[in-house]
């Protein structure tokens, strides 16, 4: 299967999971959206209210303020792969339990292994866990690291700032190095491409040592 096909058939998997309790009380699961050759990946926590009724990520408030931040990193919606840790709403809008996080794992990784992003952007501190680990996000927002070859920047969920208005100065600031962040992994690839296709051509190269393959020419 291509990368189109593997994330289809990852979302229609997500639609009826019963691999953990979110799927009693879910209206729609929430596989992600975008495209499958994306160069950034947004990874969220989990479905909210106006999310579980459209089937649809970062739809409700947080979703327009989502919106700006990706104008802001002069990036368009259509063209990111945006989706959550868990693909269903917990109740309530609870914190995502252990249990409900391994579940939907094997989701998340097979839709990153499919679009092979430059950059992917970890939006709170459970999808930032997933990458970078027991750190805080306070402590770490905006700052990347390079895991298994990706860059990944941690940055506040877009609700933490409507909620707390004194964080959304730091959302827009992070927001803003997002273009930096994206050349310096576009630079990467290209340098790992090139001696990629150097060390090919070093392999093909015929051996001086090899009589047989000397009198070819």
């Amino acid at each position: 299967m291509d990368q189109k096909d593997i994330l289809n058939q990852v979302a229609a998997e997500v639609r009826v999971c019963i691999q953990c309790q979110l799927n009693v009380s879910r209206k729609n699961a929430v596989p992600g959206e975008g495209p499958a050759n994306a160069e950034v990946m947004f990874i969220g926590e989990g479905p909210g209210f106006y999310e579980n009724e459209q089937g649809r990520p970062f739809v409700g408030a947080a979703g327009k303020f989502l919106d700006e931040l990706l104008q802001r990193a002069h990036l368009q919606r259509e063209k990111v792969f945006i989706t959550n840790v868990v693909k269903c709403r917990p109740p309530g809008n609870r914190d995502p339990l252990p249990e409900e996080l391994e579940a939907c794992s094997w989701f998340l990784d097979r839709q990153i292994e499919a679009i092979n992003p430059l950059v992917i952007v970890t939006l709170g501190r459970f999808s930032m866990a997933k990458f970078m680990g027991n750190v805080r996000i306070s402590d770490v927002h905006g700052q990347s690291r390079w895991v298994n070859g990706r860059l990944v920047v941690a940055m506040f969920h877009p609700a933490a700032a409507l909620h707390q208005p004194s964080l959304k100065n730091a959302v827009l600031d992070d927001f803003g190095r997002l273009p930096g962040y994206l050349t310096q992994a576009r630079t990467n690839h290209d340098k790992m491409q090139a001696m990629q296709t150097a060390h090919q051509e070093e392999e093909n190269l015929p051996d001086e040592n090899n009589p047989t393959q000397l009198s070819l020419f």
